[in-house]
């Protein structure tokens, strides 16, 4: 018997089980994460919702908690905008071993003025991109200790039409908010195509693989009290847009697919089946620009340097 027939097709609302594995989400407690997250625990496996916001957070653990029996989910602090802060962040995970982490959180801001973190770094580039970039490094033995991990980069359709400037990655020249969030999420996705090839030249067991959601919008999301609310007056508001796009719980679909589906291989890039904007997930071919391994690898040396880590560096 053929293995294409063998298969079963994947079915979102059929995920296989996953007792005894773990598995991180950063920015769980809100949005595409919270949906991450809240689907994965269906699966019997334990759930690390990773938050800078305590309270959200609890309001996350205790609503997965409602619609999942005997969900295996709690929290820890992690703020990705300060970078000396996430030596302790893995400390406090308390674990010996991590099956897969989904690189999720990030932050979007709509207008000017230009923020920074408190490492001086553009705040959605050092968020976005940097917090994973040194994440990742800190993570790294707790992934190898695992049989065959998974580093998940969520990245965004948003990035398809965007380009690096590896001369001011933190738009210090070109500020416009929506071009600097796009290059943020560009750099992810660059960085996560960019790792397999390295932990491929290690012979890690450890695979990347970068996704996106597609179009997710708030309205269009079910709601999730209190974590997010859906009046009838937004969905009714939002019924046209379900043509072209969806909710925030479908868009956390290829996530949960490169984390869970054992056909998924690094280095690929997943998002969803129609036109890159909806419905169930999909491989697709990795962008023209994302495969420009020059740049990846200029970005790479730049990330370390910004750091002082460095994630294909085995740590103690």
């Amino acid at each position: 018997m053929s293995s294409a027939s063998s298969t079963p097709p994947w079915d979102v609302h059929r995920l296989p089980r996953a007792e005894g594995r773990v598995f991180l989400v950063t920015g769980g407690n809100a949005g595409i994460g919270y949906f991450i997250s809240e689907q994965l625990s269906a699966t019997g496996a334990t759930v690390v919702l990773g938050s800078r916001d305590a309270a959200r957070a609890e309001a996350a653990v205790t609503s997965i908690r409602t619609r999942v029996p005997g969900a295996q989910v709690h929290a820890v602090r992690l703020d990705l905008a300060e970078l000396s802060s996430l030596r302790t962040a893995v400390e406090s995970l308390e674990m010996h071993r991590l099956d897969a982490v989904v690189h999720n959180a990030g932050v979007a801001l709509d207008d000017p003025p230009r923020r920074e973190t408190r490492d001086g770094h553009e705040l959605m580039f050092g968020t976005n991109h940097l917090g994973h970039f040194a994440r990742t490094g800190r993570l790294m033995p707790l992934l190898s200790a695992a049989p065959a991990a998974r580093i998940v980069t969520v990245g965004s359709f948003a990035a398809k039409s965007e380009r690096l400037d590896l001369d001011d990655l933190q738009s210090r020249r070109d500020y416009r908010p929506k071009r600097t969030y796009g290059r943020s999420k560009l750099a992810q996705m660059y960085f996560g195509l960019e790792l397999d090839r390295r932990l491929r030249a290690l012979g890690s067991t450890v695979a990347s693989v970068v996704v996106h959601p597609g179009g997710a919008l708030d309205c269009l999301t079910p709601s999730r009290p209190p974590v997010h609310v859906r009046t009838a007056g937004a969905r009714l508001r939002a019924a046209p847009a379900a043509l072209l796009v969806q909710g925030k719980h479908a868009g956390a679909w290829p996530a949960v697919r490169a984390v869970l589906d054992p056909a998924v291989r690094g280095g690929q890039l997943w998002g969803p089946r129609q036109f890159s904007l909806r419905g169930t997930p999909r491989q697709e071919a990795v962008w023209s620009h994302l495969a420009d391994t020059a740049v990846a690898a200029r970005l790479w040396d730049a990330s370390r340097d910004l750091t002082g880590v460095d994630p294909d560096t085995p740590r103690g």
